[in-house]
């Protein structure tokens, strides 16, 4: 791809940073921040010459992933050279020291390197930082905003990028804006940005301890109108052609060892794991059986569960994060897929639920249900659900064209009033990224399926 390729309000938001140094990039996920930045980048970088280095800062498997591919998939970004601070210590540093235009680095690191910088009496290199979800940066008292504070003087170039920079609530706000533009519109002090907008809403009777503050009348429209001249958000782009709905894929990709339990089963049609027997008996059955592999588990012959990795729960994970307290909708397909998911999110103090009965549908669209499942095979005409969210994450891939698109139609359609975001978490080199063609191509016949797995001696 490249850069013809980018939508209207791609390219407006591209203008925008390139003619604001401090900039708010209020964005849902799918919608392309990645590209965004680093055509931006480029553009500053080597149209202006009025940016020498970028530092990138993400969540971690973001910042190992999604940036290096983005640069990669889009033709242009691809000239701009890029390092990745992860890893060991040794690694990080060896990293630093190549000779690239943008450095990207997990946010859990960035005091690391600012110390290291200091340590060294070394001058801060990056005269433009990209945050990557800004909204990772709203408590004052971290170690990541803090260290980010302390070289904000130093960086002439801010871009902030997220899709609910207040998931908590407005006092969430005057963090995040402060590293952008210094303290210039909310204020250089918390305590003053609190007492000009929010009231106590509870605290000790006894002690007059605040536990919790609340707006005051007129302070959300007022807070917005102060950070409007260096913010897009989706209401800024009303006026462009925006899409109803945006299709977005996810690759994770499966270790060694997993790519070799994966290859055995699709090339002998037979797979032994911990002593157990798995055996397909013809193309329909194996290509099922790849799917779940590809999922993560594997179902024996005598009905056990076997788990093979765990890098689409990872990646779920990461993309329930970026949506940052926005409801989100997972539709799965294997039983053994809800129950890893079940237990994953649970771990992780989500609650997460599935949609199945009529309370349930209508506490999801009533916003009671941050985290919902769905399987498609229950996602029938009629369920009406759009009100409950717009973003969808299919974590498994499914041969039915049909109830792909039924599944799809419970968010996008009349009566959604946001712009749907449909995300599918898809394995490198499997049998989703198969699925994920015919999807596309709507080949969902049985010859598609027969092709795909023919090599495994069909």
């Amino acid at each position: 791809m490249n850069r013809s390729d980018l939508h209207d309000y791609q390219r407006y938001c591209v203008d925008f940073i390139k003619s604001h140094p401090e900039s708010m990039m209020i964005l849902e996920m799918g919608l392309g921040k990645s590209v965004i930045s680093l055509t931006a980048i480029l553009d500053l970088m080597f149209d202006r010459f009025e940016v020498s280095k970028v530092l990138v800062i993400a969540p971690l498997r973001v910042a190992n992933t999604v940036w290096p591919e983005e640069k990669e998939k889009w033709e242009h970004a691809s000239f701009l050279k890029m390092s990745v601070l992860t890893g060991t210590r040794k690694e990080r540093i060896e990293a630093l020291a190549v000779n690239s235009d943008v450095y990207v680095i997990n946010r859990e690191n960035l005091s690391w390197l600012v110390e290291l910088l200091e340590s060294r009496k070394a001058p801060w290199p990056f005269d433009m930082v990209v945050i990557d979800e800004l909204s990772s940066f709203k408590s004052r008292d971290s170690r990541r905003w803090q260290a980010l504070r302390k070289v904000r003087g130093k960086i002439s170039r801010m871009v902030g990028l997220t899709g609910t920079p207040a998931g908590n609530g407005l006092m969430d706000l005057w963090a995040e804006t402060y590293l952008i533009d210094g303290g210039e519109r909310l204020g250089p002090f918390l305590h003053r940005y609190r007492d000009l907008w929010f009231v106590p809403a509870a605290k000790n009777p006894f002690t007059g301890q605040v536990f919790s503050y609340a707006p005051r009348p007129g302070a959300e429209a007022d807070i917005y109108r102060r950070i409007g001249d260096i913010t897009v958000s989706m209401k800024s782009l009303d006026y462009l052609d925006m899409p109803e709905c945006v299709s977005v894929k996810h690759v994770v990709e499966m270790s060694r060892e997993e790519r070799k339990v994966y290859d055995t089963m699709k090339e002998q049609m037979m797979l032994e794991v911990d002593g157990e027997t798995i055996d397909a008996v013809n193309a329909a059955v194996l290509s099922g059986k790849l799917l779940q592999l590809a999922s993560g588990a594997v179902y024996t012959d005598g009905g056990e569960v076997i788990r093979v990795h765990d890098r689409k729960l990872d990646m779920l994970e990461d993309l329930i994060e970026q949506a940052n307290g926005q409801h989100v909708l997972i539709a799965y397909w294997f039983r053994h897929d809800r129950e890893r998911i079940m237990q994953r999110l649970k771990e992780r103090g989500l609650a997460p639920r599935e949609l199945k009965s009529g309370q349930d549908i209508a506490d999801w669209n009533a916003g009671k249900i941050p985290v919902g499942l769905i399987s498609p095979a229950s996602a029938g005409h009629g369920l009406n659900i759009q009100q409950g969210g717009h973003i969808l994450i299919w974590f498994s891939m499914i041969w039915s064209l049909e109830k792909y698109m039924q599944t799809n139609a419970r968010l996008w359609r009349q009566g959604q009033e946001e712009v749907v975001t449909i995300h599918h978490i898809v394995v490198k080199d499997s049998m989703d990224e198969t699925v994920m063609k015919a999807l596309e191509g709507k080949n969902m016949t049985q010859e598609a399926l027969i092709e795909a797995v023919r090599y495994a001696g069909l």
